[in-house]
């Protein structure tokens, strides 16, 4: 199990403190507020950082859609600046609690996809955000070919990353050559 995560990507500066605006990768906000550090990564680079403060940004609405973080170290908008485009990346306590029949992606990736009757199909490379949701990129075994299936109970009968495994339903399988496109 992977245990680093990447919870956040910072965008730009706020306001004349050095704050930073950052989106939750999975669009909760409320761990990203308890973090008193976090590894930042950005053009193949890490570094620690601590945080000085943080507080919740509202979108139009009044729910909140970001954080604002101010790094301790970082006191203007020009080092701030520097940061846009990094990705957080912290431990999994850290990261956002899972509810019920939600999986971190992290945890999916490399896991075998069978057929009902335990036939290895290939191996999950990503989840990845669709038009209308989720799409599972599945490596193909018999092939240098990705297929894209939609990340859904009706196609998957399960998804165990505690077992190991996802079974894909027959019927998801008649599905697979219309989706697959050639990888890179």
């Amino acid at each position: 199990m992977t245990e680093k995560f990447i919870i956040g990507t910072i965008g730009a500066p706020f306001g004349v403190k050095g704050f930073v605006k950052v989106r939750s990768a999975s669009g909760e906000t409320e761990h990203l507020l308890k973090l008193k550090s976090v590894t930042v990564i950005k053009d193949g680079k890490e570094q620690h950082l601590q945080i000085a403060e943080s507080s919740g940004a509202a979108n139009g609405i009044g729910a909140l859609s970001a954080v604002l973080i101010r790094f301790k170290g970082i006191d203007n908008p020009e080092s701030a600046r520097t940061l846009s485009g990094a990705q957080l990346l912290a431990s999994r306590d850290q990261a956002s609690p899972l509810g019920e029949g939600e999986f971190y992606i992290e945890d999916l990736k490399g896991l075998p996809v069978l057929s009902e009757d335990g036939g290895l199909i290939g191996h999950v490379t990503d989840i990845i955000e669709g038009g209308g949701g989720e799409l599972a990129e599945i490596k193909m075994l018999t092939s240098d070919v990705k297929c894209l299936v939609p990340f859904r109970k009706d196609f998957f009968k399960e998804i165990a990353p505690e077992k190991g495994r996802l079974l894909l339903n027959s019927w998801g399988m008649d599905l697979i050559p219309c989706r697959q496109y050639t990888a890179e």
